[in-house]
């Protein structure tokens, strides 16, 4: 894929309405992927500071901000876009879209080994650095697989494939992995939903820390975000989800009443975000011409003037 071949990513169309850019603005793409959100948002005139962590999507970034002067690509983790924003003097900034999760371009390369749809080497790591999915999974014990697969793949029979897990290493391609999970499971080919789907997904989420990461640069989006700033999130699984949802809940004051049975939280801070949206969910023609889109949720919302609730770096 080439900067002159661009991936459209999902929700596209709500997430700039959300951003809702005004030429001249300054807006974060913080997980650049393969430039779908930051052309579209360079498009509709902004100016555009994208990140990502992967040294294949960091190289696309450069070649398309070669062609397109307001954009810069910083090649960091999304959690540490505050401090990597501060120091160069970029703060405060009018929008920020998130992206969670896998992109496209590293499902399709099979040599990165985050999909069983090609078979390649058990790798998944996103900044190609560090432990590899065959290392952590030759060298870790059953019950801390066990523990990754229950924990971020959701997985109901987890002890049953972390078992078959290790009586069948060593390990080394991501074809042997899901063969494993799916004798573990009893995969029928008519099964409309692959079940080694679940364990690659923990095993992903697990190796690149994902879910810190997306606390971390939500904490970020506040604290970078100036009053009355959009912040837009695309997430792809219920973990994902779940985490933005209650953030938004939290920092918009939006918290269950209390009852005569459960007293009521003390008063926080004052709310730092409003206008929360609903889950926004791809329409069925969206999903029609890419599948991959069918389990996203955009959620979006608005920076009050409220401080941010934590001030790190």
């Amino acid at each position: 894929m080439t900067a002159a071949t661009p991936h459209i990513p999902v929700l596209l169309t709500e997430v700039i309405d959300a951003l809702a850019i005004v030429p001249g603005e300054r807006h974060v793409d913080a997980t650049f992927g393969a430039g779908g959100y930051s052309r579209a948002m360079l498009d509709a005139g902004g100016e555009v500071i994208a990140f990502d962590r992967d040294p294949d999507a960091a190289a696309l970034g450069r070649a398309l901000a070669a062609e397109r002067p307001r954009l810069m690509l910083i090649e960091a983790p999304f959690s540490t876009l505050a401090a990597e924003l501060a120091a160069r003097g970029l703060v405060p900034v009018d929008g920020l879209v998130m992206d969670i999760g896998v992109s496209s371009m590293q499902l399709d390369q099979a040599e990165r080994g985050f999909s069983f749809q090609g078979d390649g080497p058990l790798d998944m790591r996103m900044a190609q650095a560090g432990t590899t999915a065959a290392e952590w999974l030759n060298g870790a014990d059953e019950a801390e697989i066990a523990d990754v697969l229950h924990t971020y793949g959701e997985e109901p029979r987890a002890r049953r494939v972390a078992r078959a897990i290790v009586a069948a290493r060593p390990l080394g391609r991501t074809g042997e992995l899901a063969e494993v999970v799916r004798r573990a499971l009893g995969h029928k080919p008519h099964d409309k939903k692959d079940p080694a789907t679940r364990s690659f997904q923990a095993i992903r989420i697990h190796l690149n820390q994902e879910l810190d990461e997306l606390r971390a640069a939500l904490d970020a989006a506040e604290r970078v975000l100036k009053p009355g700033g959009r912040l837009a999130v695309v997430t792809f699984h219920s973990l994902e989800d779940r985490l933005v949802k209650n953030f938004l809940r939290e920092r918009s004051g939006n918290l269950p009443a209390g009852s005569r049975h459960l007293p009521q939280a003390p008063q926080g801070p004052a709310p730092t975000f409003d206008q929360v949206g609903r889950g926004q969910r791809p329409s069925d023609d969206e999903i029609a011409r890419n599948p991959r889109a069918r389990s996203a949720t955009l959620r979006t919302a608005r920076r009050t003037a409220a401080p941010a609730w934590h001030q790190g770096a």
